[in-house]
């Protein structure tokens, strides 16, 4: 049985540690509506291993806090995501809910950081539960928008599952203590993702989780 390290202070509420990373590509509906597109370039072809990215200190916000939205935006993208916390020995000890915003943007392979590190832009769940009381691939995100259900992130349905998806990053990084991995958001069936704008309150719960919500509000021009 996993037991959270005391040290990583992993309590309500929660609050990141270490870098946090995000798995792109990893959910079969999104992966099957770009694969048409893989093979031109520059990368011509469909990516051997997992494609991560960063979301910044600088990006997190916890839930209740409002997000601004840059007034260059009109919209924004809801990337509801399972993190997984990892604990010394570079294996997960706990999970958490998170909302990976993004400015809408084409690029899936290496999304520009000045569309997803914007200030603000990734709610933090305000409870970590312990691992060994989450079956991970098992977990049903309900996302909702101003109170209305907009999408249902299944991770029955990713294209590695999150043991797999540890195992083929840990081929080429260690995890430290601390440090997030959000194992992936779902899109809508027309590949894009859920929006919100300015005045919108998204809700992203689970079953056994504390429910993270978000406000947005309009940023300084």
């Amino acid at each position: 049985m996993n037991k959270m390290n005391p040290s990583l202070k992993v309590h309500t509420p929660y609050w990141p540690q270490g870098t946090v990373y995000g798995a792109l590509l990893n959910f079969q509906q999104e992966w099957h509506l770009r694969e048409p597109q893989m093979p031109e370039a520059p990368h011509k072809g469909a990516p051997k291993a997992p494609v991560l990215f960063i979301k910044t200190a600088n990006t997190w916000t916890a839930s209740g806090r409002s997000i601004e939205i840059p007034a260059s935006a009109a919209e924004v993208d809801i990337g509801a995501n399972l993190a997984w916390v990892f604990g010394a020995d570079a294996k997960p000890i706990a999970c958490v809910l998170v909302n990976d915003v993004s400015i809408p943007h084409e690029s899936y392979y290496r999304p520009p950081v000045k569309f997803k590190c914007v200030d603000g832009f990734m709610g933090v769940g305000a409870k970590a539960r312990p691992i060994d009381q989450v079956q991970t691939d098992s977990v049903v995100i309900t996302v909702k928008v101003n109170g209305q259900e907009v999408q249902r992130v299944d991770y029955a349905d990713t294209v590695r599952k999150s043991q797999i998806l540890l195992t083929d990053i840990s081929e080429f990084m260690t995890f430290q203590e601390g440090d997030v991995l959000l194992l992936g958001s779902d899109c809508l069936p027309d590949g894009k993702r859920p929006r919100a704008k300015v005045g919108d309150v998204v809700e992203i719960s689970a079953e056994g989780f504390d429910t993270l919500a978000n406000t947005f509000v309009g940023g300084a021009a």
